[in-house]
C-alpha cells in the first residue's frame, strides 16, 4: 500500500525467529476527540510539546509508536517497518502469550473509543490487512482492549467489527 512515511525512533528488533501472527487495532486522537493536526505524529516521533495543551501533560516522557495510522480522511501513515517491533501494546497478553509487541503489527485508527470511525477509514484498513496478510503469517486480529483489558478500551464500541469480518471473509 502507498503510505506516507514518518519514521519513528520508537521501535527495536523483534526477537529472532518470531513470526508476526497478530494485528492489534487501536484508536487515538490528540487531544482526545480532536482530529487532524500533527499531534499524533509528534507523539510517535518524540517531538510533541507536552506543555502546549493540558491534555498532553500525561504524555511527557512517553515513548510509543505504531506501525500504521489511518487518519479520518483515509490517509495511511507508516511509522515503523513491519519487520521491526513497534511500541504500541505495552504490557499485554494474548491467548497466553505476553509481550504482544514481539509478534504483532499495530494499526492506529484516528478516533476515540466511544465514537464511530469515519467511513473513509474502513476501506484503507481492509486493504492494509489484506496486503499484510499476503506478506506475513497473520492469523488473528484483536483490539488493544483484548490484550490489556485492565487498562485499555480501544478501539472501542465505535469500531465496526461486523464490517471488518464481512470484508475479510472472502479475502483468503
Amino acid at each position: 500500500m502507498n503510505a506516507r512515511q514518518v519514521p519513528s525512533p520508537n521501535h527495536d528488533d523483534r526477537p529472532a525467529g518470531t513470526e508476526i501472527t497478530l494485528l492489534v487495532l487501536h484508536s487515538i486522537s490528540l487531544p482526545r476527540g480532536h482530529y487532524g493536526g500533527e499531534a499524533i505524529e509528534r507523539l510517535f516521533c518524540n517531538t510533541l510539546d507536552t506543555g502546549s495543551d493540558p491534555a498532553f501533560a500525561a504524555l511527557a516522557g512517553l515513548r510509543v509508536s505504531s506501525h500504521f495510522l489511518i487518519r479520518r480522511d483515509g490517509e495511511l501513515v507508516q511509522f515503523v517497518p513491519v519487520g521491526k517491533r513497534a511500541w504500541h501494546a505495552g504490557v499485554s497478553r494474548w491467548r497466553g502469550r505476553e509481550r504482544c509487541n514481539d509478534f504483532s503489527i499495530g494499526i492506529e485508527l484516528e478516533g476515540t473509543d466511544d465514537t464511530a470511525f469515519a467511513p473513509a477509514q474502513y476501506p484503507v484498513l481492509y486493504s492494509l490487512i489484506r496486503e499484510l496478510g499476503h506478506a506475513l503469517p497473520l492469523r488473528e486480529v484483536a483490539a488493544h482492549s483484548d490484550l490489556a483489558p485492565a487498562r485499555k478500551t480501544d478501539p472501542g464500541a465505535g469500531f465496526r467489527w461486523d464490517r471488518l469480518l464481512r470484508s475479510l471473509a472472502g479475502a483468503y
